[in-house]
């Protein structure tokens, strides 16, 4: 019995418009939005009287997948500190792989991003950064930069 794959993160959000343009910026396609009309749903997630939206966004031409909700009823709950540092214990990022970190940076920029440190060279195989974005959500980027012998 082996795992087949990851099939997709979630994340919860307060402001679910703001976090999907940040992720259509990025990269990712929305596949869908709009409330969750399961009644199973609060059966797997163990809250009774549960009202949310959610949304799917796909990495292009990958299997990878980002699902966000917004609760409605029962109202989430905010950690603390709000945006945690590196050393937090828990889900601290997601990481993608980019063509062009620079512009990933840029455009995730006018989406309200911030550079959480600065873009480093892990010798001459990636760069690599960390951008807070909406509701402190921290995304990972590694630019691949090439491998001897390619």
């Amino acid at each position: 019995m082996a795992i087949r794959r990851m099939d997709n993160v979630l994340i919860v959000v307060e402001d679910l418009d703001a976090v999907v343009a940040f992720f259509v910026e990025l990269g990712m396609e929305l596949e869908g939005s709009g409330p969750l009309d399961w009644p199973g749903a609060e059966r797997v997630i163990g809250l009774h009287d549960v009202r949310q939206d959610v949304a799917m966004l796909r990495v292009p031409d990958g299997p990878g997948r980002v699902e966000l909700a917004r609760f409605h009823r029962p109202r989430a709950i905010a950690p603390e500190p709000r945006d945690a540092p590196a050393n937090t214990l828990g889900l601290r990022r997601v990481m993608f792989a980019v063509d062009d970190i620079e512009d990933v940076v840029t455009r995730l920029r006018a989406r309200g991003g911030e550079l959480v440190g600065e873009i480093v060279q892990y010798e001459n195989v990636y760069r690599l950064c960390y951008v807070r974005g909406p509701e402190g959500i921290v995304v990972g980027l590694a630019e691949e930069l090439g491998r001897p012998g390619r």
